[in-house]
């Protein structure tokens, strides 16, 4: 009886080896410098440079990551080399059928000095030309309201060579009562046109410089937020394992 137990735990301590290596990883990681903190339009670090980093690991369509964002110089809310914000997500994606594609995931948003929340969100993308993408997010944690956002964006690369890549994209969103990350309103939020270049310095490094323009659309949301630019750059390196 001993020794068929252990060869049954044998056998399954095999066929786990053996599944784990089958499995392809990738991972990446990523540090940048930035002239603001923007996030839906929002400035987050007072109009002052932030620095943020990131690293995630995939496999089999699902992706854990870890995103840090600090301050490079003395804010009103924060000093200087502060980290005020730590997000780690977990997703999900895959193909419906060749022209859809879907990504399931939750953000969970620990913050300096506010209450840290939770977004669960679900993106739809068409695969196809601009390749469309309509994303929900959903503030299941500490919105007292609706807690809803919706996103609808387009994208489009150009490889003018093997060594670069041009990125443009735009956005339109809408708030749906999440009065704990973006206002208590339910109207259009902000538009945002963005472009940036990825630099191949080798097969694993890559520099991003980009550029982000974010407005206000209907009048709730011009009371809580300005047109903004923010520019920055990123370096980056992936590995497969």
């Amino acid at each position: 009886m001993l020794l068929r137990r252990l060869l049954m735990v044998t056998a399954l301590l095999c066929l786990t080896v053996a599944n784990a290596q089958a499995l392809e990883f990738e991972g990446n990681a990523s540090l940048g410098v930035f002239d603001k903190y923007l996030w839906r339009g929002i400035d987050l670090s007072d109009g002052r440079a932030v620095t943020q980093g990131a690293a995630e690991i995939s496999t089999s369509g699902f992706t854990l990551g870890v995103w840090g964002n600090a301050q490079l110089s003395d804010s009103d809310a924060y000093d200087a080399g502060e980290v005020n914000e730590v997000d780690i997500t977990i997703a999900y994606s895959f193909d419906i059928n060749d022209q859809l594609s879907l990504s399931v995931g939750n953000v969970t948003y620990v913050l300096k000095d506010l209450l840290d929340t939770n977004e669960a969100y679900l993106g739809l993308t068409a695969n196809t030309l601009l390749s469309p993408t309509l994303t929900v997010y959903y503030d299941w944690d500490q919105a007292e309201e609706d807690g809803l956002y919706y996103t609808a964006a387009v994208s489009h690369t150009f490889e003018p060579c093997s060594h670069a890549a041009v990125n443009v994209g735009a956005l339109v969103s809408y708030n749906d009562e999440s009065d704990y990350s973006v206002g208590n309103y339910s109207g259009w939020h902000n538009f945002e046109l963005n472009a940036s270049t990825d630099l191949k310095v080798t097969e694993q490094l890559t520099i991003t410089p980009s550029l982000i323009y974010s407005s206000p659309i209907s009048d709730d949301a011009k009371q809580a937020i300005d047109s903004e630019w923010m520019a920055g750059i990123n370096l980056s390196y992936s590995v497969s394992f």
